[in-house]
């Protein structure tokens, strides 16, 4: 179902258009009909950078399925560094005692 309900998220990354990379400054997201997915539905995602124009774009539809796996995949990914970069710190710690 078409909510038109769009989010937009400023972001800081880069992307890859066209023209090669360029950086990433906004995030669009919506559930709605797709361009070119073959599904009914999608949550659709836009990364831009308005600055650059309609070439500094990157375009992703994903159906609902494959869009909640990427929530847990990207929260997965996220946990799991904060984790290591804890770890890592503990580690360095203890290093630094035995020394």
């Amino acid at each position: 179902m078409c909510t038109y309900h769009t989010e937009r998220v400023e972001v800081a990354g880069s992307g890859k258009g066209p023209n090669g990379w360029f950086p990433l400054r906004l995030a669009c997201i919506c559930f709605d009909h797709p361009q070119h997915a073959p599904a009914e539905h999608t949550l659709n995602i836009d990364f831009l950078n308005p600055e650059q124009g309609p070439s500094a774009r990157v375009a992703v539809e994903l159906d609902e399925e494959a869009a909640r796996a990427l929530v847990r995949a990207i929260q997965a990914a996220l946990d799991a560094a904060r984790s290591g970069s804890t770890a890592a710190r503990r580690l360095g710690r203890s290093a630094a005692r035995t020394t």
